[in-house]
């Protein structure tokens, strides 16, 4: 089965560094570039037919984070991916709320690359190491946030946060199971649930208020 993908990303020369690393994959076919995020919403408006967005998140007239939330009020079937060089606290907890399926960051290999797109489209999460350790770092210190809201929804069991832990020092699901005498399917979908417990119900005011905690800093 072929998945269509479309890769938004300002850069040219990182955009083709990404079609490389899918290249080597034939069920990827790229359906088009975007050069942000207006323009992957035109493009979205003439033909939908995508499976999954590969998203940068700055980027010039329309940033990843509201064209994450655009695309998941108007086409919630299509998957995003972040692929990043930023991975602040601030841009891993609000392209979370905003709704994105995984973030990664653009040093991820091809293979891993492939792991992740294929665990999004099965309805899993996908989330490289350092953005699980930036996760758990946020999670442990919630004095940081400004909402309290935020503060007392954001409760993960103790077994989610073995999961992160074990996913922050880069072991993959199947060692993780092993680790924690569980299946695979059962680590796939508590990383799913982490991601659940960080996209809150209003997400559009929840990114407000972190914007406006932002800019009081």
């Amino acid at each position: 089965m072929i998945t269509k993908i479309a890769i938004t990303e300002d850069n040219f020369f990182l955009a083709k560094a990404v079609q490389e690393k899918l290249s080597l994959y034939e069920e990827f076919k790229i359906k088009f570039f975007a050069d942000n995020g207006k323009d992957l919403i035109q493009k979205l408006e003439k033909d939908a037919n995508v499976d999954l967005i590969l998203m940068d998140i700055e980027m010039p007239l329309m940033n990843g984070i509201f064209a994450t939330e655009f695309v998941k009020n108007r086409y919630p079937q299509i998957k995003i991916l972040i692929l990043t060089v930023f991975d602040n606290d601030e841009n891993i907890f609000i392209v979370l709320l905003a709704g994105a399926d995984g973030y990664l960051l653009k040093e991820t290999s091809p293979q891993e690359l492939q792991r992740s797109i294929v665990e999004v489209l099965e309805g899993g999460a996908a989330m490289s190491p350092s953005i699980a350790f930036k996760t758990l770092k946020l999670l442990r210190n919630p004095q940081e946030f400004e909402n309290k809201k935020c503060e007392e929804e954001i409760k993960l069991s103790p077994r989610e946060i073995e999961v992160l832990q074990q996913l922050s020092r880069g072991l993959n699901y199947n060692i993780i199971a092993q680790n924690l005498f569980l299946s695979p399917s059962t680590i796939r979908k508590h990383i799913e649930n982490i991601y659940t417990k960080l996209q809150f119900h209003n997400k559009l005011e929840a990114i407000e208020k972190a914007k406006t905690s932002r800019k009081k800093k």
